[in-house]
């Protein structure tokens, strides 16, 4: 079973609580909006921890150190893949514009033996509770929900 680990950024506005998501990068999700974002993640090894995943994957996917702070445990939550996703929550303020997105590479188009490189995130951006819902994929929704019942 995979999993993996992450951390959901957050902040307060006028306008109420604010998450920062990323979109996800690469040919199958270049289209879509609901459904194509997600916490900053990634898979780990049993031999890591998921806070020292969660940490690295962070910087690995934003090309930015993960923000110091208090951390808010979120739990897991099971996608429809199967994949076993932790999360933690902090409160930082983030720009979008200073991100540098790892990348990966993959086979694009299918079965032409042409690799291309790919970013992990092509885009990040903060979000009302409401339109992130809406966008997320939708396991990861209960993060939303558990950082309501507990945030500051």
């Amino acid at each position: 079973m995979k999993r993996s680990a992450g951390l959901l950024l957050f902040h307060h506005t006028d306008d109420g609580l604010e998450v920062l998501l990323g979109h996800m990068g690469g040919p199958f999700f270049a289209r879509r909006d609901a459904g194509a974002w997600s916490i900053p993640k990634g898979e780990y090894e049993p031999d890591e921890s998921a806070w020292a995943a969660a940490r690295r994957e962070f910087e690995e996917e934003l090309g930015l150190p993960p923000p110091d702070g208090e951390a808010l445990a979120l739990g897991e939550v099971r996608q429809t893949n199967g994949k076993i996703v932790t999360a933690w929550a902090i409160e930082a303020d983030l720009d979008p514009a200073t991100i540098a997105p790892g990348t990966f590479r993959m086979e694009w188009p299918p079965r032409s033996g042409r690799l291309q490189e790919f970013p992990e995130l092509d885009r990040v951006a903060w979000f009302g509770l409401d339109r992130a819902r809406a966008v997320i994929v939708k396991a990861q929704a209960a993060f939303l929900d558990r950082l309501v019942e507990h945030s500051p």
